[in-house]
């Protein structure tokens, strides 16, 4: 498939705006602590109005924890973003064309919404029922 001039600067463009975007969110991780009071992190707002945790819950200090090297408070925070983060560069490179045939029965299963969609929803659930072990599942 040729790509024209247009969609190759297109391309360009939204790459650049992305990194941008990782760029920032790295130095604002690195920056500031979201666990300090006073930090510029919003506060999640389904927490706020429920009092329960949402399937997010804990990310933004889980990401500040890895990117200072500590993955046992990450993990702490979030365990589901901890495991799954190192399969999103290889949903990025897929959705860009990267397709080594190696892969296809492990992205048919990872590509599979309803995989997603029972994860997330399961972890929700289950991260705010009070008993251990789902308890472990608290950001905390």
């Amino acid at each position: 498939m040729n790509m024209t001039f247009a969609q190759r600067a297109g391309i360009a463009i939204a790459t650049l705006a992305v990194l941008s975007l990782a760029v920032a969110g790295v130095w604002l991780l690195r920056t500031f602590d979201p666990n300090a009071p006073g930090n510029p992190f919003p506060a999640c707002m389904f927490k706020a109005l429920t009092g329960l945790y949402c399937a997010g819950c804990g990310a933004t200090r889980a990401l500040h924890a890895l990117l200072h090297g500590d993955v046992r408070a990450a993990f702490s925070m979030n365990p589901l973003l901890v495991l799954v983060l190192p399969v999103l560069p290889v949903l990025t490179a897929w959705s860009l064309g990267w397709r080594p045939v190696r892969l296809q029965p492990a992205m048919r299963w990872l590509l599979a919404p309803k995989l997603w969609l029972a994860l997330l929803l399961g972890f929700w659930v289950l991260r705010n029922l009070p008993w251990p072990p789902f308890s472990w599942l608290a950001p905390g």
